[in-house]
């Protein structure tokens, strides 16, 4: 008789080398958010990050398109930019090895003197890149799928969520660091098992509890609710949309969220792995261009006080917990018709979760 699904093996969260093997493998093989696109607004714009230990850079081109390359020059390996900026070509800051926003070689001091140079072999190395939406993935391997393969219907099913998508811009972006393994953070976002003893806010003016489900498509995790009644919410939720009563969200395995509240207000969560123990949760809070959104604002800071902090105190002390000697893992709860009270979607990550690094060993 088959007993009941466990959890994870407190190893796989505090064991540096899981996490090395993470690094290596699952997060070189991911789509991993970038920046968003209004980062980038006309060609030599530019936009640096870290995916995977690897510093990259994003630039716009004179012919519109993004990419994305490594930030390492080709010729001594000095890196090329820092933070965000624009520029007409990209200058190496060592030896001044120039680069077309394409990244091809344009000129380097006297390298007319290397004899048999060709020097349209030479070209920064460029990464798989996508738009999703106003926001820009990356992904290490040249070989992965397309992101609609790995997330099906998510695309279309958030355009009818933020039909106004194009127009939004970052209205608020907060880091917000966490002593604790990136799947611990990413576990406790996933289920709402713990919402009505921990976020009372949320769960009484926002969203529904006795209608939340949570569902995988593909690699993708769908939340759908829905909402508090008009006269329960504690902001105007009446956007001229449709869904504008219902809150959803789309968890993109394995480091990125989509969240509309009611109202069709987007935000996002975006978790930076730093090491075994620590992650930065980036807290993105959108709003159309030149807009200045009270109600956004204040949603912002109702979240920061309520839910954001109320899951640092779980998931910092889940942590402390996992070092425990005292530690067995212990039976999810499944419950096969789903909803608010049952784990399954956790059942779902813990299996991308020791899939990811026992396919590396």
């Amino acid at each position: 008789m088959t007993g009941p699904v466990r959890s994870l093996a407190a190893r796989y969260y505090t064991d540096p080398e899981v996490f090395r093997l993470e690094t290596e493998g699952l997060l070189a093989r991911t789509w991993q958010f970038g920046c968003h696109t209004s980062d980038l607004p006309e060609p030599g714009a530019y936009a640096t990050f870290e995916i995977a230990g690897e510093s990259l850079f994003a630039i716009r081109g004179h012919d519109d398109r993004i990419r994305v390359f490594y930030n390492v020059c080709q010729h001594r390996a000095h890196q090329l930019v820092s933070g965000r900026g624009s520029t007409r070509v990209v200058v190496c800051p060592y030896h001044a090895w120039t680069y077309e926003l394409t990244g091809e070689l344009r000129a380097g001091p006297n390298i007319g003197a290397i004899k048999a140079f060709d020097k349209s072999t030479v070209c920064l190395s460029e990464v798989r890149a996508e738009e999703f939406l106003g926001f820009l993935f990356v992904n290490l391997d040249a070989d992965a799928a397309p992101m609609d393969d790995w997330f099906p219907n998510a695309r279309a099913e958030l355009t009818e969520w933020v039909p106004n998508w194009a127009d939004l811009r970052p209205h608020e972006w907060v880091e917000i660091p966490e002593n604790c393994n990136w799947k611990v953070s990413v576990e406790n976002y996933s289920e709402c098992y713990h919402c009505a003893l921990n976020h009372p806010t949320f769960a009484s003016s926002v969203v529904k509890p006795e209608t939340y489900d949570i569902q995988p498509q593909g690699k993708c995790l769908r939340h759908t609710t829905e909402c508090q009644g008009l006269d329960d919410m504690t902001y105007d939720i009446r956007s001229g949309f449709e869904h504008f009563d219902e809150y959803s969200s789309w968890f993109l395995w394995p480091m990125f969220s989509f969240q509309v509240y009611p109202g069709n207000i987007l935000n996002t969560y975006h978790w930076r792995a730093v090491d075994t123990d620590h992650v930065v949760v980036w807290r993105g809070w959108y709003s159309p261009e030149e807009a200045d959104d009270a109600t956004i604002s204040q949603l912002a800071a109702q979240d920061r006080e309520t839910t954001v902090a109320e899951d640092i105190h779980l998931v910092e002390s889940v942590q402390r917990g996992l070092s425990s000697r005292g530690y067995r893992p212990g039976p999810l709860v499944i419950d096969p018709c789903g909803g608010v009270n049952s784990e399954h979607p956790i059942m779902h990550l813990q299996k991308w979760m020791r899939e990811a690094v026992d396919l590396d060993r």
